[in-house]
């Protein structure tokens, strides 16, 4: 073989190892029912008590560093919002539209008008499972594992329910899984509570798996986790392989039980107990992301790590913490759906800044697969946020919906965003709530009956993007049929 031959050779495998090292290491950072609000770092025009009273001083850094996004979203519930993210899929489409639990199961109630929709209540599964009630794709964690990245998910899952494949995030693309199962809850945040909800009569559905070494000790389960995520980092950067690290934290979800770490800070203030509790867990899951940003930068890896920091849905009414928000979890409302959400990636987000385009969760799929550089995205609902993380514009003014056609705490609805314009409409009553994000973000002043004209632009705009997406509707018992769309409302 020839000299230049070879030095072409040794060339090409060089640019490969260059290549495959230029991939972008990626940590998704997912809290689970932190409120807008519940945070130092201000996402509204103006600081707020909440801001001041809550501490989460490595979200202040990462703020710092990046790219703050004051018009996020999620959806209403969790696993509509985990699944949106793991497949870029609109919840209409995909219709895992409330939380999964156990299979073939519910948690709606009865409603003496009319019957549930045929929603996906056993939530996401691999292709080729031909589960009934369920929704089949392929996933983010499979494109970036076929890309070479080693995948690792810690924490919550809460993708499929239990006793089916997409109960175990093994299934779904994950070579390495934390802790995560099909429940939405843990058992118990304490170590020497085994994780378990035994301590309160609690069944053993709500046992974290695959922490019994933390068992007996005082550790708390968010820095349990954290502790595994950092090893498996560390173990990727050994294999010298990119990594996808899923940290979807079970804090702040309930039960709220206080990180004992960090209780003390907050006891003496004359809050309530729940308050301070809170503030406990949010300020370790903020030690979490700390530990993270400490351990990507002792690794020498900062400059080539994408951190994306969100919330998976809006605080719960327990925690009336969303103000100026309206509403909480699962509601229609901002305070269900709008989340805190920053971006930092090194070399490229702009330092410090803030940014009001509307992005929601469908998003995170197409951005992080374009941040890959994989060669051919999947079909999915949402678009690539990379050239925003760049400092450019992108389209503004797309809609961006959430469709809701259960009947668990609150009745069923779609929503719409365009603009600043924001349209609510209720399945079983066919009406319509209209409001104007911009002067109104409190969500006080349904303009439905004084425009009707906006009011018919976005029902069309909603009622084309359910019939695109097949989605599904509640029926009424007396006629047998779907509700209206909204288009038939008006």
């Amino acid at each position: 073989m020839g000299t230049t031959i070879k030095l072409g050779i040794i060339l090409c495998l060089a640019l490969a190892k260059l290549h495959a090292s230029a991939k972008p290491n990626i940590i998704v950072f997912l809290v689970d029912d932190m409120g807008w609000q519940e945070t130092s770092v201000p996402f509204h025009t103006e600081t707020t008590p909440l801001n001041r009273d809550y501490k989460t001083p490595n979200m202040e850094k990462l703020a710092a560093d990046g790219l703050v996004l004051t018009n996020a979203y999620a959806h209403n519930v969790c696993s509509p919002s985990r699944v949106s993210l793991l497949t870029g899929a609109n919840p209409a489409r995909h219709r895992v539209t409330c939380w999964t639990l156990r299979k073939d199961r519910s948690p709606e109630r009865n409603n003496k008008d009319f019957r549930r929709a045929n929603w996906n209540l056993n939530g996401l599964q691999p292709l080729g499972y031909n589960i009934p009630h369920s929704f089949e794709s392929v996933t983010l964690a499979q494109v970036l594992q076929q890309d070479g990245y080693r995948t690792i998910h810690a924490g919550k899952a809460h993708f499929g329910a239990q006793d089916t494949p997409g109960a175990d995030p093994k299934n779904l693309g994950f070579e390495v899984n934390i802790a995560g199962s099909y429940m939405g809850g843990p058992g118990s945040y304490h170590g020497d509570k085994n994780f378990s909800a035994a301590w309160r009569g609690g069944g053993k559905i709500w046992d974290v798996p695959g922490l019994e070494k933390y068992h007996g000790q005082k550790i708390n389960l968010t820095e349990a986790i954290t502790r595994e995520s950092i090893a498996a980092i560390q173990q990727s950067v050994q294999e010298k392989k990119p990594f996808f690290l899923h940290m979807a934290h079970y804090a702040v979800h309930a039960p709220w039980e206080a990180d004992r770490r960090f209780l003390d800070q907050f006891s003496n203030k004359g809050w309530p107990k729940q308050k301070a509790v809170l503030a406990s867990m949010l300020y370790g899951m903020d030690q979490s992301l700390g530990d993270l940003r400490k351990t990507v930068e002792d690794l020498g890896i900062r400059d080539n790590t994408l951190i994306i920091f969100m919330s998976d849905n809006g605080s719960p009414s327990q925690c009336p913490q969303n103000h100026p928000l309206r509403g909480h979890k699962v509601r229609a409302y901002e305070g269900g759906t709008r989340v805190p959400m920053i971006a930092y990636w090194p070399g490229k987000t702009p330092k410090g800044k803030r940014n009001d385009t509307p992005v929601i969760i469908d998003d995170i799929f197409p951005t992080l697969l374009d941040a890959a550089g994989t060669e051919t995205i999947p079909p999915n609902d949402g678009i690539s946020l990379v050239p925003l993380l760049s400092g450019k514009p992108i389209n503004a003014s797309r809609p961006l919906f959430w469709h809701y056609p259960n009947f668990y705490d609150v009745p069923p609805f779609s929503s719409v965003r365009l603009g600043n314009w924001k349209l609510i409409y209720r399945h079983t009553s066919q009406q319509f709530e209209l409001f104007n994000l911009k002067q109104d973000l409190s969500e006080k002043n349904n303009l439905a009956n004084s425009m009707p004209e906006k009011v018919s632009e976005l029902s069309k705009i909603l009622t084309q993007h359910l019939k695109d997406t097949q989605a599904v509707l509640p029926i009424d018992k007396q006629s047998n049929k779907p509700v209206p769309l909204p288009d038939k409302a008006l």
